[in-house]
């Protein structure tokens, strides 16, 4: 069974691939329509077989494509992640050109007369120069690089609202209201007031930077989305399946704080302290939907997320770091790997009935 980040991975760099076959298949058809009866390459001389083309080109793209994704989602994701938009562009563009030349060079050799046999005849190198110098390559970079730059620009956007949320514009999922069942996890900083105060305004967003970072490993591994950044709170969404197995949403709060725990020796000397914060649960039933004008977002509404808020607010009046409402618990398998503890029935701000909570460790 693949793991969570790895099948998250594995449909990040899909669309990558899609995205090239789909540019390749359209830059086959314009050829074939701009050579028109032609059986060879006016600037070299090589066969030109639209029935092959149509195959190898595609299937080149295709290949990297996925090579793109994975460079993007495995690698630069990760090392440009601290750089402003323009750095990221910039630095990739310089290994994309590399990765541009060897596809160019690839899809000459496939299509070169004689092949493989032509790559040690002199005329093979002379054809080659050819290609590469003349005017055609030009039209041909360009086109390669406007996929690029659509593929920079998904991942880009793709990041900034979410993963899966740009797919689900796309496929319009949201685009009447649904209804389905959901669990939440509101996650606030402890003391962060008197942090703020204390690291000044700039040095805390730094710390917020780094605190969001090393929690989103965990959310991801444990199946979550994170829905919103709210200030220095985390709000995280599990579809009611997914949270439930294995106990993810329970195991995703104490994988957060091994997460920071073993980043602690980099948050002292930072920030001089180690962040902690504190949690509520809740589930139920929330319609989504898509909403918004000027501004489009795929948000929640139900009782459910008001509830949770106001569970996660008793925390520090119960001196507990995690509080799991009764309903929830009775759909989650905690024993025997965690201890659960009543806190009695407690009074919700702004909801008439009182709610059971329970702490866990």
């Amino acid at each position: 069974m693949l793991s969570p980040k790895a099948r998250r991975n594995i449909f990040r760099i899909i669309p990558f691939g899609m995205m090239w076959l789909v540019f390749s298949i359209v830059y086959t058809l314009l050829e074939r329509g701009l050579l028109g009866n032609l059986n060879y390459y006016p600037s070299t001389g090589n066969t030109y077989v639209f029935t092959r083309n149509i195959f190898t080109t595609p299937l080149s793209a295709l290949i990297t494509g996925i090579l793109i994704g994975t460079l993007e989602i495995v690698y630069f994701s990760k090392w440009f992640i601290k750089k402003s938009f323009t750095k990221k562009i910039l630095y990739k563009s310089l290994i994309y050109l590399v990765i541009i030349l060897l596809f160019l060079i690839t899809t000459f050799i496939i299509t070169a007369n004689g092949m493989p046999a032509a790559i040690t005849h002199k005329d093979f190198w002379s054809d080659a120069w050819a290609f590469f110098t003349d005017y055609s390559i030009v039209s041909v970079s360009i086109y390669i690089a406007s996929i690029i730059v659509v593929t920079q620009f998904y991942t880009e956007v793709s990041e900034s609202i979410g993963p899966g949320v740009l797919s689900n514009f796309f496929l319009g999922k949201y685009h009447r209201p649904v209804e389905e069942e959901r669990i939440f996890m509101f996650l606030d900083m402890k003391s962060s007031t008197q942090i703020a105060e204390n690291l000044g305004h700039i040095k805390y967003f730094e710390m917020l930077k780094e605190y969001f970072y090393d929690l989103s490993g965990p959310v991801i591994n444990h199946e979550g989305e994170i829905y919103q950044y709210a200030g220095d709170e985390m709000i995280v969404s599990w579809k009611l399946k997914n949270g439930l197995k294995n106990n993810n949403c329970i195991r995703c709060f104490f994988a957060m704080k091994e997460s920071l725990n073993g980043q602690a020796e980099k948050y002292k000397e930072k920030f001089g302290l180690l962040p902690k914060f504190k949690a509520g649960f809740h589930y139920g039933k929330v319609t989504t939907g898509e909403i918004g004008v000027l501004k489009k977002e795929i948000i929640f509404t139900g009782d459910v997320l008001n509830t949770t808020a106001r569970i996660q607010g008793l925390c520090n009046q119960l001196n507990v770091d995690i509080l799991i409402s009764n309903d929830l618990l009775k759909r989650l398998e905690l024993y025997p790997l965690f201890q659960i503890k009543s806190l009695g029935e407690n009074k919700l701000r702004g909801r008439g009935e009182k709610v059971e909570l329970f702490s866990v460790t």
